[in-house]
């Protein structure tokens, strides 16, 4: 199988109440590039067609936004378990490859854009 992907996605976050404890809102933004194929993923979802992944290789990079809501559970004085899920928006630009492990180009420089998810998480939280 073949799956690289490079993402940065920075977030600004506001507290409900106060920070890193309950209820928070997020913006985020999120970018990066990917190489990814011969994954068996056969559904679709929002006008993206992931069973595509099966017999193609995609690379190229992405960009996009989107706004998130969470909750942290306090567990003492430093430690944290959050809780987030994000929905947005990606642009992406690809070449696409003719199998998942070989390497005739059989599109170039293509582009998608895809809404929905586009954040799910469950982290453990150290604060300072």
């Amino acid at each position: 199988k073949q799956w690289r992907n490079y993402v940065l996605q920075p977030e600004l976050r506001r507290w409900i109440c106060r920070p890193f404890a309950g209820h928070f809102f997020g913006a985020h933004l999120l970018g990066g590039q990917y190489n990814i194929g011969h994954l068996d993923m056969d559904f679709k979802m929002l006008g993206t067609d992931f069973g595509k992944l099966k017999d193609s290789r995609y690379q190229g990079w992405f960009a996009g936004a989107g706004i998130a809501y969470g909750y942290d559970w306090v567990l003492n004085r430093r430690w944290n378990i959050e809780a987030e899920i994000g929905f947005g928006w990606t642009y992406t630009r690809y070449d696409r490859f003719n199998c998942a492990g070989c390497g005739q180009k059989v599109e170039s420089g293509k582009s998608h854009n895809y809404v929905g998810p586009t954040k799910a998480a469950v982290n453990l939280i150290y604060v300072f």
